[in-house]
């Protein structure tokens, strides 16, 4: 799996039952806290290789920071962030390298290993797959609203929780034979990532915008206070393309183009699992197991959103 299908991650085929996954993910601070800054990073990047149904086996750091800038505490407490969420999804970090720059980075080189048999892919969606969406969206709204003072605590203290959730129910639905197409929602919001898997499954899909699960209910007046992330405005102008509006509103509109950070694993279930698949989530303890729309036959890549 190389860069063709735009999956999460690369897969190289070691033998009939091995492959590795390997990728790459870093990032400027989005909130404040150094230590959180770390985990949400780690946990971002380690999400590229849950995606593809894979486990994470190593990570090494990849980190640059202006040294006149960012006091030694601050570095450790990244980096300890960052290892912690490592620990938990049973990787070993290695090592890493760092480098001198006008503003921080972080994030994570990772290899892991999946079943060429049981690995996910964002090429593999069917017309009757219902989509789940396992943690809720408006993570680049409320970091908006942080750096802009307006984001309330309660908010923001579940925005960074999710964030820094690890989304490892992908392996486990993929090791079961449960699921075979899945992407995780980050940067391009869940309409940008959708349409690249209808693009690769050369299929369509319908969201119902009420379905969808949003982070708190404060989500809804930082969006009317003008707390839009630039990339977010960028991916509602791109679904312009692709999208069909039926009586959704502005908001929900950049919601479902809001950029995310670390955000949940949409994933295309079919019917006859879809209930099994529901029920193994919530032993999970995901975020959210919500079914928000579904996979249609559609000779372009079309999503049509109704409320």
């Amino acid at each position: 799996m190389g860069s063709a299908t735009g999956d999460d991650a690369g897969v190289y085929r070691i033998d009939r039952d091995r492959a590795l996954v390997q990728t790459t993910d870093f990032f400027t601070p989005i909130v404040d806290d150094p230590f959180s800054y770390g985990q949400i990073a780690a946990a971002n990047a380690l999400s590229d290789v849950y995606a593809m149904g894979g486990r994470p086996l190593t990570a090494l750091n990849i980190l640059a920071v202006p040294v006149d800038q960012v006091p030694p505490k601050a570095i450790q407490e990244i980096l300890r962030g960052g290892a912690l969420k490592i620990k938990e999804a049973k990787c070993t970090l290695l090592g890493g390298h760092t480098i001198k720059n006008p503003e921080p980075v972080y994030g994570l080189a990772v290899t892991g290993l999946v079943s060429p048999r049981r690995m996910l892919t964002n090429a593999r969606a069917r017309p009757g797959d219902a989509l789940v969406l396992t943690k809720p969206l408006g993570t680049g709204i409320v970091t908006t609203g942080i750096k802009r003072g307006l984001t309330p605590p309660s908010l923001e203290r579940k925005a960074l929780a999710s964030m820094a959730r690890l989304n490892d129910a992908g392996p486990e639905l993929a090791e079961r034979g449960l699921v075979k197409a899945a992407v995780d929602i980050t940067g391009f919001g869940l309409l940008g990532h959708l349409a690249a898997m209808c693009r690769s499954s050369h299929v369509g899909a319908e969201i119902i915008a009420r379905e969808v699960p949003v982070i708190g209910k404060g989500v809804s007046d930082l969006i009317a206070a003008g707390c839009i992330p630039g990339g977010s405005r960028d991916n509602l102008a791109y679904a312009s393309g692709f999208a069909e509006w039926n009586g959704v509103s502005e908001a929900e509109k950049i919601l479902l183009t809001d950029a995310q950070t670390s955000g949940g694993l949409l994933l295309c279930i079919p019917q006859q699992r879809l209930q099994l698949v529901l029920t193994l989530l919530k032993r999970l303890k995901t975020p959210c197991a919500c079914v928000i729309g579904r996979i249609v036959r559609s000779a372009k890549p079309k999503i049509r959103v109704s409320e």
